[in-house]
C-alpha cells in the first residue's frame, strides 16, 4: 500500500492519534480529559530491587531532576537535599471519582537536619497547567504530605508531632476514602517503624473533595533549611506501592530506556540515533536496529551500546534497499538483577517520496516549556501528512522543566540536558516517529542566551556566565558536553561535508541531505562565526550583540574583517548549488536564523531585554514609534558575511528557511537591489516567551505590497540590509489562555515543494489552529508562493540562446562566467528546453547534461547576442 493511503497509529501516552495519509476523511483524538476514566488494575509496585546501580528511577517514573534520582542498592535515592525534588509515577493516578486508595513507601533519611522546613513523603492529586500526566510530572502541585526533620507529620497545612526516631527507617502510608455519609473526602497520613511494624502516629484529614486529590501520585525530598547541605543525598525509598479503587492504571505511560529515534535517508544511507535513559552503566546491555520485512523481524547492521555521555544509540546503515514504508524497531537488551529484559522502540522507515510530485516539510523552532507537552501541535501537524520534519534550533532553554541549569560537573550537566532533551522529545516524537528528521542546535541548546562561537573557541567563564563571558564569543560549556549534544541532536545527519573539528576538538555537522528529488544543505550559523566584541571599536561599546553607543553607525563597518558562515561553509555551499545529483530538482538551506535583522523596538532601545515587558497589541492595530534594530546575534551582521553568503546560495535557486527569531516571517532578501537573492522563510516559535515583533514606521513614501498589510514592502534592517518583506506573524492579543503562549504568535511552518510545477508554497500556522476545520486559519499573508527560479531575483541584462536538449529529460544547466570561471548559477530544469538569463553581455560557458550519468556537453564563448539556438543530442 501506497504511504499516502495508509493510516498509523501514534501513541502519545494518553493521546491515540491516527496519522491521516491523503484521502483520509477523518480523524479522532482521545485527549486525557476526555479518556475513559475507569479506575483499577495492576496495582503499582515500583520493584527497584531488580535494578543494577543506575543513573536513573525507571521507565515508569519521571523525576525532577533527572540527575537527583537514581538506583542505589535497589532503593532509589534523592541525591541532593534540595527543594522540590518528586519523582512521579507515570502509570498511576488518582481519579475524580470517590473511591479508596493508599499509598506506601519505606524510607531511610540520609539527611535530618532537625528543620520543620525540611520534610519528605508524598505528593498526591499533582496537577500541571495542561489536563496530561506528563504536564503534572513535570510541573505538578498538589497535596504534600509526609514528615519533617522536626518529627512533624503533615498533610498540606496541618501539622501534628510525632515521637520519632528519625535514624530507623519509616514506612509512610497514606490513605484515603469517602467520609461516611456526606461528600466530604478523608486523607490519612500514618508512619510506623519499618523494622518493628510499631505504628508511630497518625494525622487525619477530613474535608477534602474527591477532585483534590485526582492527578499524580509523587515521592517527595523537600528541603529548605538555610543551613541544609544541598549536595548530601536527602533519602532512600524502597517497596513504594499504590493501589485502590480511585487509582487508574495505564501500562502504556512508560518513558525510556529508549525514549525516542530520529533517523535520516540519503542517497541510500539509512542513519538513525535512538535516544535512551542513563542505563549506560548496566554492563552488558546491547542496543539494536530491527526492520519487519515479510512478517519477521530481522536485525540491520551491528549491536551496539549507549554513549558514555550522550545516552544515543547510533545506527547506520549503507545501501538501503526498501523503495516501501518498512516498519523498524530498536530493541534494547537490558541485563537486570531479575535477569535479562527486552524493551522496544517502534516506527517506519517511510518510503523515500522522489517520485511523488509534492514534498512536504513541517518547520520548528524555539521550543520552550510553556505549552508543553504541546498535545496540540502534535494533534494539528499530524493532519497535514508531512513527509519530513525539521526543528532548526533552541529545541530547549535552560529554563526548560523548572530548576535551572547545572553547568558543573560535567556528568552532572549532561543528565541535567538530558531532562530537557526528553522533555522535548516526550513532546514531540511522534512527529519524527514514521518520518525522517533533522535537528540543528542553537545558541540556547548549548546553555548560551547568544553565541558567536569563534570556530569553536574556549570562551572566559572566568568572567562569568553572563554578558562579560558571552560577547567574547566561544562555548561556555565544556567542549566535550558541546559535542554530547551535538551528538544527540544532529548524529543522525547524513556524513559532515568536511568533519574536521574546529577549536577544543569540537565536531561540525553542516552536511546536505538529499530527500524526495529536494537538496537540503544544513549549515551553521554560529559555530564560525566572529564575535562583534572583538572586532568592533571599543566605542560601540557592544553588549549582546546590541551597540550601547547611539552615535555610533554600523553601516560605516560594512568591511570590517568578521566571519559569518566561515570559509569552510562558503566552499561547501559552492559545492552544493552546483550539486543536482540523485535526481534533485529543488533546494533549500537549513540553519539557525535569518539573514536580516526582521525586528523592531521602541525608538531608541540599545539592548533588547525588554522584549518580554512590551505590551501585546489588539488584532489590528498598528504599533507606533518602533525602529529597526541592529542584533548581531542574527545573520544580518556582518553584512559583508551575508552578502557573501546569499550570493552563493541564490546560485541553487534555493530557499531559506531558519528559526530563532521568534517570529515568522517569510522576506526575499536583497544584497545590491531589493529582490535580487532569495527568499527566506523563519519560522515561528512553538512556545514563545520573547516576543519579537515588526513594526517599522512608515512614511508616505512606503508602498506596501499589493493586498497586503502596511508592514509589507521593501525595507532597510538596522545594517542596511535589503529585504522585501511579504507577511510577518507579529504578537497580537488573542483572548485565550494560557496568553504567554497564544499572544506571541506560536505555531509551526509548512512548506511544500511541487516539483512538477517547481513551485513552493510556505504556510505559516498558529499552533490551536485546526487545518482540518479552518483550512484559511494561516497567520495574514500566509500562504506565500513562489516559483523556484524567484529566489534567483536578480534582474537579467540580457539572455543566452534558448537550449533544447534531446535524449534527456529534465536536465541540469550549468552557466559560468568565461572571464573569470566563476559559476553564475546551476539548475535542472523541467522540461527540455531552458533560455538562461545572464547578468552581463560578455561571453559565457555552458554545460549541460545529467550528473548521474556523467553525461555533459559543454559550449563556450556564448553571449546574449547570439541568437541562433544551442541543440544538444545526448
Amino acid at each position: 500500500m501506497d504511504r499516502k493511503e495508509s493510516i498509523k497509529t501514534m501513541v502519545l501516552g494518553t493521546v491515540s492519534l491516527p496519522l491521516l495519509k491523503s484521502g483520509t476523511k477523518s480523524i479522532q483524538i482521545t485527549t486525557p480529559e476526555e479518556a475513559p476514566r475507569q479506575a483499577g488494575g495492576e496495582p503499582m509496585r515500583s520493584r527497584w530491587a531488580r535494578w543494577p546501580d543506575v543513573e536513573w528511577a525507571g521507565p515508569r517514573f519521571w523525576g525532577n531532576r533527572l540527575q537527583d534520582w537514581h538506583i542505589r542498592d535497589g532503593k532509589v535515592e534523592c541525591a541532593v537535599s534540595d527543594n522540590n525534588r518528586t519523582l512521579h509515577c507515570l502509570t498511576h493516578q488518582l481519579i475524580e471519582q470517590r473511591g479508596a486508595f493508599s499509598v506506601t513507601a519505606e524510607v531511610e533519611l540520609m539527611n535530618t537536619s532537625d528543620s520543620p522546613e525540611d520534610r519528605i513523603g508524598f505528593r498526591i492529586g499533582a496537577k500541571g497547567n495542561f489536563p496530561d500526566y506528563r504536564s503534572a510530572a513535570v510541573f505538578g502541585e498538589g497535596i504534600d504530605l509526609g514528615i519533617t526533620m522536626a518529627g512533624e507529620l503533615f498533610v498540606g497545612d496541618q501539622r501534628q508531632s510525632i515521637p520519632v526516631n528519625l535514624d530507623r527507617p519509616l514506612q509512610l502510608t497514606a490513605e484515603g476514602g469517602p467520609a461516611p455519609g456526606g461528600e466530604q473526602y478523608n486523607i490519612t497520613l500514618s508512619v510506623a517503624d519499618s523494622s518493628t511494624g510499631k505504628q508511630l502516629g497518625t494525622l487525619k484529614v477530613e474535608q477534602n473533595a474527591p477532585a483534590k486529590t485526582a492527578g499524580n501520585i509523587a515521592l517527595l525530598a523537600d528541603y529548605h533549611s538555610p543551613d541544609r547541605n544541598s549536595e548530601v543525598p536527602s533519602a532512600r525509598f524502597s517497596r513504594w506501592e499504590i493501589a485502590g479503587s480511585k487509582v487508574r492504571f495505564r501500562p502504556e505511560q512508560t518513558f525510556g530506556p529508549i525514549c525516542f529515534a530520529q533517523y535520516t535517508l540519503d542517497s541510500g544511507l539509512l542513519k538513525m540515533t535512538a535516544q535512551l535513559a542513563p542505563i549506560e552503566k548496566i554492563g552488558g546491555h546491547s542496543v539494536e536496529l530491527q526492520v519487519k520485512s515479510g512478517g519477521d523481524w530481522t536485525r540491520v547492521g551491528e549491536p551496539t551500546a549507549a554513549d558514555s555521555m550522550s545516552r544515543t544509540a547510533h545506527f547506520r546503515v549503507e545501501n538501503w534497499e526498501y523503495n516501501e514504508d518498512i516498519p523498524y524497531r530498536v530493541k534494547l537488551d537490558l541485563p537486570l538483577k531479575s535477569g535479562m529484559e527486552s524493551f522496544y522502540y517502534e516506527g517506519t522507515i517511510a518510503s523515500n517520496p522522489v517520485d511523488s510530485r509534492k514534498v512536504k516539510m513541517a518547520v520548528f523552532s524555539c521550543n520552550s516549556h510553556y505549552g508543553f507537552p504541546n498535545n496540540e501541535v502534535v494533534h494539528h501537524v499530524g493532519k497535514h501528512q508531512p513527509d519530513l520534519a525539521v526543528f532548526l534550533g533552541d529545541q530547549i532553554y535552560e529554563s526548560h522543566g523548572g530548576f535551572g541549569v547545572q553547568r558543573s560537573p560535567v556528568e552532572k550537566a549532561s543528565l541535567d540536558f538530558l531532562r530537557k532533551w526528553y522533555m522535548f522529545g516526550w513532546s514531540y516524537r511522534d512527529l519524527f516517529r514514521d518520518i525522517p528528521s533533522a535537528f540543528i542546535p542553537d545558541d540556547h541548546d548549548v546553555y548560551h542566551g547568544n553565541i558567536w562561537g569563534e570556530g569553536g573557541a574556549d570562551a572566559p567563564v572566568e568572567k562569568g556566565w553572563g554578558y562579560d563571558s558571552q560577547d567574547e564569543g566561544g562555548y561556555k560549556m565544556p567542549p566535550e558536553w558541546v559535542n554530547m549534544v551535538q551528538r544527540c541532536l544532529t548524529s543522525n545527519l547524513p556524513d559532515p561535508y568536511d568533519p574536521t573539528p574546529v577549536k577544543q576538538d569540537i565536531s561540525v555537522y553542516y552536511t546536505d541531505w538529499k530527500y524526495g528529488g529536494v537538496s537540503l544543505a544544513v549549515i551553521e550559523d554560529r559555530k564560525f562565526k566572529t564575535a562583534p566584541k572583538n572586532v568592533l571599536p571599543e566605542e560601540a561599546k557592544v553588549l549582546n550583540g546590541f551597540i550601547q553607543n547611539r552615535n555610533f553607525d554600523i553601516r560605516d563597518y560594512y568591511d570590517i574583517d568578521a566571519e559569518l558562515l566561515g570559509e569552510r561553509q562558503l566552499s561547501f555551499l559552492e559545492s552544493w548549488t552546483k550539486d543536482w545529483s540523485e535526481g534533485t530538482e529543488m533546494k533549500a538551506v537549513l540553519s539557525q536564523t535569518n539573514f536580516c535583522t526582521l525586528a523592531t523596538l521602541p525608538e531608541g532601545s540599545i539592548l533588547d531585554r525588554i522584549v518580554p515587558e512590551l505590551e501585546i497589541p489588539e488584532r489590528n492595530e498598528y504599533v507606533k514609534g518602533d525602529a529597526p534594530t541592529t542584533d548581531m546575534d542574527s545573520n544580518g551582521w556582518p553584512q559583508k558575511g551575508r552578502d557573501r553568503a546569499l550570493r552563493t546560495i541564490r546560485k541553487g535557486f534555493a530557499l531559506h528557511v531558519a528559526g530563532d527569531q521568534h517570529l515568522g516571517s517569510t522576506v526575499q532578501y536583497g544584497i545590491d537591489e531589493f529582490g535580487d537573492a532569495g527568499f527566506g522563510f523563519a519560522g515561528p516559535a512553538l512556545n514563545n516567551i520573547w516576543p519579537r515583533r515588526w513594526w517599522p514606521p512608515v512614511g508616505q513614501g512606503h508602498q506596501p505590497l499589493p493586498g497586503r498589510s502596511k508592514n509589507t514592502g521593501h525595507f532597510e534592517d538596522g545594517f542596511g540590509n535589503k529585504m522585501t518583506v511579504y507577511a510577518v506573524a507579529n504578537p497580537v492579543q488573542t483572548d485565550r489562555e494560557p496568553a504567554i503562549i497564544y499572544d506571541r504568535a506560536t505555531g509551526y511552518g509548512m512548506v511544500t515543494f511541487d516539483k512538477k510545477e517547481r513551485e513552493i508554497t510556505i504556510e505559516c500556522w498558529p499552533r490551536y489552529v485546526d487545518p482540518e476545520t479552518n483550512p484559511g486559519g494561516q497567520y495574514d499573508g500566509w500562504p506565500v508562493i513562489i516559483q523556484q527560479q524567484q529566489n534567483y531575483g536578480r534582474r537579467a541584462v540580457g539572455y543566452l540562446p534558448e537550449i533544447i536538449v534531446e535524449g534527456l529529460e529534465h536536465p541540469v544547466i550549468e552557466v559560468y562566467n568565461q572571464k573569470t570561471g566563476d559559476l553564475e548559477y546551476a539548475l535542472r530544469i523541467r522540461g527540455r528546453t531552458f533560455r538562461p538569463k545572464v547578468f552581463e553581455v560578455e561571453s559565457h560557458r555552458l554545460r549541460v547534461g545529467e550528473p548521474d550519468t556523467d553525461q555533459w556537453l559543454e559550449f563556450d564563448s556564448v553571449t546574449p547576442a547570439d541568437d541562433t539556438p544551442i541543440v544538444c543530442r545526448f
